[in-house]
């Protein structure tokens, strides 16, 4: 998938992948897509939750070898 952007949250725990990623999605244009590359077993949940509350959409998510990633759509 073509990303406009990559945060890389790897090692941080919650909040901190949150934090970095709301901060990161600020600069970007509506339509731009955001990846966050994370290695928090909560990031999941963190992440859907993330998105129903800021209205952006959670284009699609997997996990590779205890690395988890978010592609995030700015609405």
């Amino acid at each position: 998938m073509k990303t406009d952007l990559v945060v890389d949250t790897k090692g941080m725990a919650c909040p901190m992948p949150i934090v970095k990623a709301k901060k990161a999605l600020d600069g970007l244009e509506s339509g731009q897509i955001m990846e966050v590359l994370s290695t928090d077993k909560g990031s999941l949940n963190d992440f859907q939750a993330w998105v129903k509350q800021t209205k952006h959409e959670l284009i699609s998510h997997e996990e590779d070898n205890g690395i988890y990633k978010f592609y995030v759509k700015k609405l």
